[in-house]
């Protein structure tokens, strides 16, 4: 089970994550378009981290949850 710890700073390395290349490079992922990752979703999902934070994002998405990730945004 991961500690309430652990989610917090997972959903914080979500929230600042940024596209590492493609059409969105450099975008935070939380910026991407939903159809976007449904697309992945249907081409498959990249392998490690990535691929793991763009499903989870989705899902967070389909789910309205995106709010709760928008406070965790780090101001450069």
């Amino acid at each position: 089970m991961i500690s309430p710890e652990d989610q917090r700073a997972q959903l914080e390395k979500l929230a600042n994550t940024r596209m590492p290349y493609g059409k969105y490079e450099g975008k935070l992922l939380v910026y991407l378009p939903e159809p976007y990752l449904v697309w992945y979703r249907q081409k498959g999902f990249p392998k490690g981290t990535l691929g793991d934070q763009l499903q989870l994002m989705l899902e967070i998405k389909v789910n309205g949850l995106e709010d709760l990730i928008y406070p965790l945004i780090k101001k450069n």
